[in-house]
């Protein structure tokens, strides 16, 4: 009989500290938005928070509320992203990879045709032999 190993994975129930938190969030909002003032008003349009409050958030001084950070998971994918991260469910981040995957190829088809058509009304429609 072999001996048990443990059955449990290193951090695998880790819980990230506030502090984590706050930057993680920071860092997703700099990245998606950039660190300039057209960023702020942009979190202040997605979330109807203060000014203040976006800018607190954008610095990683402070972080938003529930509802305020459902509001910037809806618009901002590296927020959702590190929502997904800090809670360990990789399987909701995989859902929304297909689902850009699936919106990325359905545009490249649509390019596709466009050209195809094109190309048939163009007069220049012959084919290769």
């Amino acid at each position: 009989m072999l001996p048990k190993s443990g059955r449990k994975l290193p951090n695998a129930n880790r819980v990230p500290s506030e502090a984590e938190y706050i930057a993680q969030i920071s860092s997703a909002l700099r990245h998606d938005l950039g660190g300039t003032g057209v960023a702020v008003k942009t979190i202040m349009r997605w979330t109807g928070a203060s000014e203040r409050s976006a800018r607190t958030w954008m610095n990683g001084t402070g972080s938003p509320s529930g509802y305020h950070l459902l509001r910037l998971a809806r618009e901002c994918d590296a927020v959702f992203e590190v929502i997904v991260d800090l809670t360990s469910h990789p399987d909701a981040k995989l859902g929304v990879d297909l689902h850009a995957a699936e919106v990325a190829i359905a545009r490249a088809m649509g390019a596709f045709e466009n050209l195809k058509r094109q190309r048939s009304t163009s007069g220049r429609g012959h084919r290769r032999m």
